[in-house]
């Protein structure tokens, strides 16, 4: 469950080019070419307190000795798609959980409304489909005979009809129960009971089920450690399967306990990898720098989950909803919104409806979330909730992805070395699209610099190979370390 004490946002800062020669009224943006008179600019339109992205090749002359031919080398393919047995789940589950905005207040009518207008933004046909529940829908007790029942007063219509009206939506629907005696809020949980509400939850007719942590039995009754608490409602949900055909898709929510990244795919599809988020930076900062060094766990049908969304909640600035929103997108974590549809702003919706991003979030071809390749402001592999890593990239079926993020305070330029990715090829230049803007940025060779990326902002690139590079750059590498020429001769 998130907690909510938010602190006073930061003045939203103004930003302005940092060179004078390209700009513009909307900015300016610059591509440099070779010392032969190459050079080329061109200028583009860019969102209101933008930065300028600059693609730079190192400080060369003409290099008159031979000329080193690179191995051009095939892509690395994205792995097989393992066997699993949801293949409803393969990519990460997009859609609404209530808890971040409703908390309990929850009822069929704030149901429904939040429903169709998932449907009547737009937000349904981006992929937000999953319209999920959270705790607090349950009337205090169990019935006499031990099952579960829905508040009568806030769901007099009762799950089933409630359930049928969002499929009627075109959306699929989540419900939430607890690993232990109760849920976080003191309902009934479904420890002793994972069979039977299993069967009930299939009943009712949900797709989705969010599985909490909270209400733990004692040790000597239990006698199992986290894996074995989180595999009862997995095993439950096996059985229910092979007996009805239809399986649940099952979202682990232990707030990363004892390490789900190396357990939870063999249950479930999605797993929390933290305590739960908040409207406001420094939880942002934090989930990203914990998650940043378990990146690789994530792939086709099984999910590190970073927490519900806080996009449209709090003070979170434009800036710090963006990296809020590539982060969690290009990492391949569950997009799960969690604020008032009724009251959501243009520039919240435009967030949400990035589909350049969500394309990379829901990439059918390629599984694996962005890793650092840079920690940047910090030594890399160096833990910092306030300052994580700042240079990501990772495959895409279109290209090599980059994700810049300024952790700072203020407005800062970035720059990096192209080969610092692992999935960029020496000696080969890159086109620049930018996946905010939604522009095509020029050619990118050997580096790029983004020049005043705001305060807590982010960039998403998505860079395709172009070709060779041109001829007669020196230093004949990118990467000194070694650079050695057929004669043994080193320039490093």
């Amino acid at each position: 469950m998130a907690s909510s004490d938010p602190e006073a946002p930061p003045t939203r800062p103004s930003y302005m080019s940092t060179k004078s020669e390209f700009q513009s009224s909307q900015g300016h943006f610059q591509v440099h070419g070779l010392s032969r008179a190459r050079t080329t600019t061109s200028t583009r339109n860019v969102l209101p307190n933008s930065f300028s992205l600059v693609l730079l090749v190192v400080p060369c002359v003409l290099y008159y000795a031979a000329t080193y031919a690179v191995p051009q080398t095939q892509t690395p393919s994205a792995a097989p798609a393992a066997e699993h047995h949801n293949s409803d789940a393969r990519l990460p589950f997009m859609g609404y959980n209530t808890w971040n905005y409703f908390a309990c207040d929850i009822n069929e009518t704030i149901i429904l409304e939040t429903a169709g207008l998932l449907k009547t933004l737009g937000l349904a046909d981006l992929g937000y489909n999953y319209m999920n529940i959270d705790d607090c829908w349950h009337e205090p007790s169990r019935s006499p005979d031990g099952f579960l029942v829905a508040n009568k007063e806030r769901f007099p219509s009762g799950m089933k009809n409630l359930t049928d009206s969002i499929h009627a939506l075109g959306l699929q629907a989540g419900i939430y129960s607890d690993s232990g005696w109760f849920t976080c809020q003191m309902f009934p949980g479904s420890y002793q009971y994972e069979a039977r509400d299993a069967q009930t939850f299939l009943d009712w007719g949900f797709d989705l089920l969010k599985y909490d942590n909270c209400a733990e039995p004692f040790d000597t009754v239990i006698r199992e450690g986290m894996v074995g608490k989180f595999q009862r409602m997995s095993e439950a949900i096996n059985e229910l399967a092979q007996s009805s055909g239809k399986r649940l898709i099952y979202s682990l929510c232990q707030w990363g306990r004892e390490q789900p990244w190396l357990w939870a795919r063999e249950f479930g599809q999605s797993w929390r990898t933290t305590e739960d988020i908040g409207p406001e930076w420094r939880y942002l900062s934090s989930i990203i720098n914990q998650n940043s060094f378990i990146t690789w766990a994530s792939d086709f049908y099984g999910h590190n989950d970073m927490d519900m969304l806080e996009i449209g909640n709090g003070n979170l600035t434009y800036d710090e909803q963006k990296s809020h929103f590539t982060a969690w997108a290009l990492m391949k974590s569950p997009l799960l919104i969690g604020t008032d549809l009724s009251l959501l702003t243009p520039e919240a919706l435009e967030i949400l409806g990035n589909r350049e991003i969500i394309a990379i979030n829901q990439d059918p071809v390629v599984g694996t979330s962005v890793s650092p390749f840079r920690w940047g402001i910090n030594p890399d592999w160096v833990s910092n909730a306030s300052f994580p890593a700042q240079y990501w990239s990772g495959k895409s079926q279109n290209g090599t992805v980059f994700m810049l993020l300024n952790t700072l305070d203020r407005p800062a330029d970035m720059f990096f070395n192209l080969t610092e990715s692992p999935w960029i090829r020496a000696g080969r230049q890159y086109s620049v699209r930018d996946l905010w803007t939604h522009t095509d940025n020029g050619t990118a060779v050997r580096n790029i610099t983004a020049r005043g990326v705001p305060a807590h902002g982010v960039v998403a690139l998505l860079l395709k190979d172009a070709g060779d590079e041109p001829s007669g750059i020196f230093p004949p590498c990118a990467v000194l370390e070694w650079c050695t020429a057929e004669n043994g001769t080193r320039y490093d």
